[in-house]
């Protein structure tokens, strides 16, 4: 399903739930508090803004007495989608957040990579998978990635830990391509890129990756993402337990500037072997 025509299905989504709400005499307001989200948030869901979870969309059923067909909808969409059952909420948040802040402890965060790196990220992930798939993964990674050369582009933070830089994913040639790639984005001040040395050791997330994503118009939310889930996180009290460890580890990592000296630096280290064939 093209992107366009999911907006109109998540239009739809939202248009039917506003009809079932009115029918059940409930606010906005009513209906979040009997399914354990903000009326706020059910206001977003209506205009088709933010996209339910599926357990959220099988308490609506439940409240509402509705059959089942806000789950049977909302996985429908979810099916269709390119990516993870976890990761598609995130995806469309991400297009419409002014900030966005991310840690990459091994892997360099989506939103950064190269179409060279995606694929070799992806083969590693599903060494057996059919090309098809792995175009498909791909392409919507590279897409999601265009967000950061719009006018309207979100202020976006990146911190690297070293062994992101390290870790040779798709061999030299590939990393070359993908350090050069970030150098040139903060160069042409599109992002703004730390480095985490490993000198530091322990540190403040130490439990995979995290994304942090503020909103014109809606509370800021953080996602967590281990290697086969991901959890996206709007509770008020834990987004800001995540925003201060984001914190910490930015106070941890290099200067912009001796950060941008040592991806270049590992970028020319890369290039070299790839140009020599060593190692």
């Amino acid at each position: 399903m093209a992107k366009a025509k999911r907006e109109e299905a998540w239009e739809f989504f939202g248009e039917l739930l506003k009809e079932h709400r009115e029918a059940a005499g409930l606010s906005q307001t009513d209906l979040g508090a009997r399914v354990f989200v903000s009326g706020t948030y059910i206001g977003l869901f209506e205009q088709g803004v933010r996209k339910p979870q599926l357990d959220v969309a099988k308490r609506i059923d439940a409240v509402l007495q509705t059959g089942g067909i806000f789950e049977r909808t909302c996985k429908k969409l979810i099916d269709k989608s390119p990516y993870a059952s976890y990761f598609y909420e995130v995806a469309e948040l991400e297009a419409v957040a002014t900030k966005i802040c991310e840690f990459g402890p091994l892997v360099v965060p989506g939103l950064l990579q190269t179409p060279e790196y995606a694929r070799a990220v992806t083969l590693g992930g599903n060494p057996v998978a059919s090309e098809e798939y792995i175009e498909e993964k791909v392409t919507a990674r590279i897409e999601r990635a265009a967000i950061l050369k719009a006018a309207t582009r979100p202020e976006y933070w990146a911190i690297l830990h070293e062994n992101a830089l390290l870790t040779p994913i798709g061999g030299p040639a590939v990393m070359a391509g993908q350090l050069e790639h970030i150098a040139a984005l903060i160069r042409q001040r599109r992002v703004l890129v730390n480095v985490l040395p490993r000198a530091v050791g322990a540190h403040a997330w130490m439990t995979g990756t995290l994304k942090l994503m503020e909103f014109e118009d809606q509370p800021p939310t953080a996602y967590t993402e281990t290697e086969f889930s991901g959890t996206l996180l709007d509770d008020p009290a834990v987004v800001k337990q995540a925003q201060r460890a984001y914190d910490l580890l930015r106070v941890a990592t290099l200067s912009p500037e001796a950060s941008l000296a040592l991806i270049e630096s590992a970028a020319e280290d890369y290039r070299r072997c790839a140009t020599t064939g060593t190692t």
